[in-house]
């Protein structure tokens, strides 16, 4: 009877440490998911045409999830919700003080160079800014930035003039 009750201890013994191993092994891939996926939306937020891996200092535009006032007040009226040009406003400008706390958390505690060089209201709400290209890794882990893009000039030719018909 005893060996009996020991065979079944182990038994139960071994199914339960297989068991918290199973689960183990899927609580990491789980959390690796999650790490993956968190990356994922991170570089999301960052144009791919910038080099990450460059110490150069280079200009982009960030752009922050806040919408400019005037576009945030359509936006809310055509969703049926009250929204002043005020207070559209005011989030705006709460963005903007957002970014600037997160950003000395962020970068001047690393000592990282950088430097503000347009602040944008009405187009888009962000800035235009300077910094070496593997710092914009740790930029965008401000929670109101939406996008970083590379700031260059674009021009756009002009349309085709249609020739002459007979």
């Amino acid at each position: 009877m005893k060996k009996c009750f020991y065979r079944t201890f182990i038994f139960v013994f071994l199914i339960i440490i297989s068991g918290c191993q199973i689960n183990k092994e899927g609580y990491n891939e789980q959390k690796e998911e999650q790490v993956v996926e968190e990356t994922m939306k991170s570089y999301s937020k960052i144009d791919p045409s910038i080099d990450l891996s460059s110490n150069e200092t280079i200009s982009v535009i960030v752009q922050f999830t806040t919408k400019p006032a005037k576009v945030a007040v359509l936006e809310a009226e055509a969703k049926g919700i009250d929204l002043t040009l005020e207070e559209a406003k005011q989030q705006v400008e709460e963005s903007y003080q957002t970014f600037q706390k997160e950003i000395h958390t962020f970068l001047d505690e690393n000592q990282v160079s950088y430097r503000i060089k347009h602040r944008y209201k009405h187009a888009l709400n962000g800035v235009s800014m300077e910094l070496p290209a593997n710092e914009i890794k740790r930029l965008i882990e401000s929670s109101v930035i939406q996008k970083v893009f590379p700031n260059e000039e674009i021009q756009l030719d002009p349309p085709i003039q249609p020739s002459d018909q007979m």
